[in-house]
Parts: structure tokens; C-alpha cells; sequence
């Protein structure tokens, strides 16, 4: 008869569940996500009521898309998002490439100063494009806050598109040149298509971020009309209506959705380079 002593299985440090940081995490993302869940929750609400719930009901989104003034500051945001967007896009591309492109100490210099507006506070620069609008005589309209949404968002595409044309091997387009291309057949032959995924997601990551700012618009946008986030911020001011509720619902469902596709577009285009790959094409 053999008796089984019993294994003891000892459990280093770091295979032990962390319970406090388990806890810290989970309140923070219920302290994080719980009021989103009630806007979207009381935006299907049957009755008047910000309080008390009962019953599920499309009323409030049928009244926002009868609301005049809300579907013309709904195109208001979508115009400035699709111009900020094609805007620092083409400028992201072509700063990018400068930058990486130039050795220079003049290129690092503009390289940090690039990064200035990411860690400058968003009100300060809110603030100071307008001070820049007026001491220039502008009348604040929809145009100024294109212009100052996409000073804005050149450096995300700027800081999105540097690692990935770094990335690049410079030897493909010296290629292209040594075959007969010129400079710009080969920048647009063959670096563009290359940097085409980084292009797209960091376009759709700019249009989600103009559409859906507040601080930047606030400040340079005119009396009429105004983007969606400034004309829900003038309502909230005269009491919260629950077709606020709607509209937030779909703004953060369209930021949500715009967001994955960002990060979803270069897995998208690997997967089909690397179909392409095996199929000969």
C-alpha cells in the first residue's frame, strides 16, 4: 500500500491573481462606462423623463431627425469633418515625408515643433485660434473652424504616417527611378500605394475626432450655424432634453464604428497583400 502525499502546487508571485488592481480596474471602468450605458438606455426611453424609465421607444430619435435646427449642425459637423480630414491628410502625407526624408537638424527641429499641438492643452489652442482669427479681421464662421480643425489634426496623420514611411525600404523607389520613373512617378507609383493603409486609417481616425470636438469648434465656430457638439452644449444650457440622449447615442455608435475601421483598414489591406502574395498577383 503506497501512500500519496499530497503535491502542493506553489504559485510564484506573478501567477497569483492581482485582486486589488482586478478591483481598481473594474470600478474604474464601471465609474468610466456606466453614465454612457444610461444616455444610451434613457435614449430609447418611452416617456419624458431623465429619471425614471418605461418602456422602449424611437421617439427621440424620430424627433431628432425632425429637428431642423439639429440635422443642419448634423451637416455643419459632417462638412468640417470631411474638409479637416482631406485636409490634414494631404498635408500629414507631404510633412511626413519631410520629415523623414530630411537629415537635417532643421528636420528635427520641425519634427518636435510637430509635436507641439499633441501635448498642448486643447483649450489653449481653442483660444488662441481665435485670438488669431480676430486680430486678423476674420468673421468666425464654418470656414474658420475648418482651417483651425485641420491645423489641428495635421499631426496625428503626421505621427501615424512617420513609423510606417520609415518602415519603407528606400531601395524600391530608387528602383523605380533606375527603370525610367521620375521622382514623382515614383513617390506616386510606388511609396503612395505603399503608405495607402496608414493613409486611410489615419483619415478615418481624423474625421472621428473633428466630428466629434467640442473645445476647438466652441471657440472658433460662428453663431449660425454651428456644429453638432456646440449646438447640443447651447441646449444643454437651457435644461437637458432627452433627444440629447438620442443624439449622443449616435454620435458615440458613428465614433465607435469610424474607430474600428481605423484599426481594422491596415489588417484589412495585410491580409489581402499577403493573398495577393500567394496567389501571383
Amino acid at each position: 500500500m503506497t501512500l500519496r502525499t499530497p503535491h502542493r502546487r506553489h504559485r510564484r508571485g506573478t501567477d497569483r491573481r492581482p485582486r486589488v488592481a482586478l478591483t481598481v480596474t473594474a470600478v474604474f471602468f464601471l465609474l468610466l462606462y456606466l453614465p454612457i450605458a444610461v444616455v444610451v438606455l434613457f435614449s430609447f426611453n418611452g416617456q419624458k423623463s431623465l429619471t425614471v424609465f418605461k418602456g422602449f421607444s424611437l421617439r427621440w430619435y424620430s424627433a431628432f431627425f425632425h429637428d431642423n435646427v439639429l440635422i443642419e449642425s448634423l451637416g455643419m459637423s459632417l462638412r468640417v469633418s470631411l474638409v479637416a480630414m482631406a485636409g490634414s491628410v494631404v498635408l500629414g502625407v507631404a510633412l511626413a515625408l519631410g520629415l523623414v526624408r530630411c537629415r537635417t537638424r532643421l528636420g528635427s527641429l520641425a519634427g518636435l515643433i510637430m509635436l507641439v499641438p499633441l501635448i498642448t492643452p486643447e483649450i489653449v489652442t481653442g483660444v488662441a485660434a481665435m485670438l488669431l482669427f480676430k486680430g486678423m479681421d476674420i468673421t468666425l464662421s464654418s470656414g474658420t473652424v475648418m482651417l483651425a480643425e485641420i491645423t489641428f489634426s495635421i499631426s496625428y496623420v503626421t505621427v501615424i504616417l512617420r513609423s510606417r514611411i520609415a518602415a519603407l525600404n528606400p531601395e524600391v523607389e530608387e528602383a523605380a527611378m533606375d527603370l525610367g520613373a521620375t521622382r514623382w512617378q515614383a513617390l506616386r507609383l510606388v511609396t503612395l500605394p505603399a503608405l495607402l493603409p496608414s493613409i486611410l486609417a489615419s483619415a478615418v481616425l481624423v474625421f472621428a475626432l473633428v466630428f466629434d470636438d467640442f473645445v476647438l469648434a466652441y471657440f472658433t465656430t460662428g453663431v449660425d450655424p454651428q456644429p453638432l457638439s456646440v449646438r447640443i452644449y447651447s441646449a444643454i444650457r437651457f435644461g437637458v432634453q432627452p433627444t440629447i440622449n438620442a443624439v449622443g447615442t449616435l454620435m458615440l455608435a458613428g465614433s465607435v464604428g469610424l474607430i474600428g475601421l481605423a484599426l481594422a483598414i491596415p489588417r484589412l489591406f495585410g491580409r489581402r497583400g499577403g493573398l495577393d502574395l500567394l496567389s501571383g498577383k
